[in-house]
């Protein structure tokens, strides 16, 4: 396994991770969440995401039973959560970036996970009926009470990050040190041009999501939506919008058949690729199964096939590379 620092911090963290979104609590049973955890531990693994609205808190449970089973020192893991969604309440304190909201999700989530402390918090989403200044102030609140070591966002704008950036370093708090936003080979302009000048200016770290789209970069939906697949689940049909269109099929295909022809699965190659980006800190994997897990982690060597010649023939399959303004 490979580690780097996440973002500017000192905090290493393994360029793989193991995600549970859809999965924990909700698509694979508890005893499936403890084999893929200890098969990620033993490879090296050592972050795993959740959030408060994963199966409306059932995740965080799954999760926390796990670790308190396992007995791994807890130093040597690194946890998230996010907050945003709520758990499923209907009333409007029960979500958003307010204080009242971000203190008391951070309260529940610990309990959730039987745990002291978190890693690493998340504002889930943009909250626009909360001011910026006060989400800052109430992640620099819980730091100092040592409730979480550090905080970041998931699926914000540039300007979003650099105004709470520019908020923490005029009034001495701590400010976000990572963005979690979705990045695949189909998903690519705000890693790759967005936030290219916040990399230098603030060193943002990047735990990316959704790295096969889906599920469509593992080749599984060329011709049809297995029911033990996330876009088999119901209720998720605008996953299912969003990814499959047939144009992107044709270059799945295309890009399947390159894969071969370096001995590597459609995965690997698709996962290899976002490692290739040295913005990305680390790629959540989704896997729902132990072989797909196990054969995500050779993703890892398999960079090294990922030569300068084959970086331009999957550009030229994608066709969809953002060039960055010449000032």
């Amino acid at each position: 396994m490979e580690y780097t620092n996440l973002g500017k911090s000192g905090l290493q963290i393994s360029r793989l991770s193991l995600g549970s979104w859809l999965t924990f609590g909700k698509q694979i049973g508890d005893d499936v969440a403890e084999r893929l955890m200890d098969i990620a531990y033993e490879n090296g693994i050592n972050f795993f995401d959740n959030a408060e609205i994963y199966a409306r808190g059932k995740s965080e449970i799954v999760m926390g039973n796990i670790l308190k089973k396992k007995n791994w020192s807890r130093d040597s893991y690194i946890v998230s959560s996010k907050v945003c969604f709520g758990t499923g309440g209907q009333w409007p304190t029960q979500k958003g970036l307010s204080r009242k909201h971000v203190i008391e999700a951070c309260e529940q989530a610990l309990k959730r996970f039987q745990l002291d402390y978190l890693d690493l918090y998340f504002c889930h989403r943009p909250d626009k009926k909360t001011p910026i200044e006060e989400t800052v102030w109430s992640m620099h609140q819980l730091i100092m009470q040592g409730k979480i070591l550090y905080w970041g966002t998931s699926e914000w704008s540039a300007q979003e990050i650099m105004e709470a950036h520019l908020f923490a370093k005029q009034n001495h708090l701590i400010g976000p040190i990572v963005e979690q936003p979705e990045y695949n080979m189909f998903t690519r302009e705000k890693v790759e041009v967005e936030f290219s000048q916040i990399y230098k200016t603030v060193g943002l770290g990047t735990t990316i999501w959704s790295p096969l789209a889906s599920g469509i970069l593992s080749g599984k939906y060329n011709q049809d939506f297995p029911a033990d697949t996330r876009l088999g689940i119901e209720g998720l049909e605008w996953l299912k919008d969003k990814n499959i269109t047939e144009e992107r099929i044709d270059k799945v295909k295309k890009m399947a058949l390159l894969a071969s022809e370096i001995n590597l699965s459609l995965p690997v190659l698709s996962l290899a690729w976002c490692l290739k980006n040295p913005n990305v800190s680390t790629v959540i994997l989704g896997a729902s199964k132990e072989k797909q897990l196990i054969e995500n982690l050779e993703s890892i060597d398999a960079q090294e096939k990922l030569s300068e010649e084959i970086m331009q023939k999957i550009e030229e399959i994608l066709d969809n590379k953002k060039e960055l303004a010449p000032y």
